[in-house]
């Protein structure tokens, strides 16, 4: 993945107990479809930014919240394993359903902002693959994301309210995500033509963060990060064309 580069400017998105902070990156054309991407566990750090920077290069307007802003705002660590024990830390404190407000509120910010052309989309990672499958049923994204979200097997129940084209990607060996939770997954999606759904195989979890070594699988990572950009062009790019 290409070095992160910084976001040109800081959106801050007005909540129930104080404001919560949201860089912002923007396309080379200046404009384009907008995505909130949800963080890791390890916050809105470097494979975050990193993530933003690739997304924003291909032509989406990319906004990250900062989920933990009511525990420790601008909060990030490592993916070491001084990083994972601070990050299991810190996510245990999260309140999971007040994030989810939070992430619905980061995609009304970004759909008001002069850069964004349509309504935005919604993509995450591990905890915001779980966030982001949780906004999208009450949060009318323009198109969803989940990477590995380890709780969007017991989240089954949304499924009637998402109606957004979902995109879904599993690890195959994910030691985090048992094999037969993702077959629950895979079932109640089965024949639903608004949801795509695929299962990397040898997998791990976080396959494709490649500043955490304990995680990275480039092959994976490739082979998934090309099926999220084809699927976020024909529904997300085309829609606003």
């Amino acid at each position: 993945m290409t070095d992160p580069v910084p976001p040109v400017r800081t959106l801050t998105v007005a909540l129930d107990a104080g404001t919560m902070d949201m860089p912002l990156w923007l396309p080379p054309t200046g404009s384009g479809p907008g995505l909130i991407l949800v963080q890791e566990i390890f916050g809105v750090g470097e494979w975050i930014t990193a993530v933003a920077t690739e997304l924003a290069a291909a032509g989406y307007v990319v906004a990250a919240p900062d989920l933990y802003w009511r525990i420790e705002p601008g909060w990030t660590a490592a993916g070491d394993e001084e990083g994972q024990r601070a990050a299991f830390a810190m996510v245990g404190q999260l309140d999971v359903p007040r994030a989810v407000g939070d992430t619905v509120a980061a995609l009304g910010v970004l759909a008001d902002a002069e850069e964004v052309t349509g309504a935005p989309g919604v993509i995450g990672y591990c905890l915001g693959g779980t966030i982001a499958w949780m906004a999208a049923a009450v949060g009318n994204p323009s198109v969803c994301v989940s990477y590995y979200g380890s709780g969007v097997p017991d989240a089954l129940d949304e499924i009637e309210a998402i109606t957004c084209p979902t995109l879904l990607h599993f690890g195959g060996s994910d030691p985090f995500i048992k094999a037969e939770d993702v077959d629950r997954v895979e079932e109640a999606v089965a024949g639903l033509d608004r949801f795509e759904l695929h299962v990397h195989e040898g997998g791990g979890h976080a396959f494709e963060n490649d500043r955490a070594e304990a995680f990275h699988q480039p092959d994976q990572a490739a082979r998934s990060r090309a099926l999220t950009m084809d699927f976020l062009d024909h529904h997300l790019r085309e829609s606003v064309a």
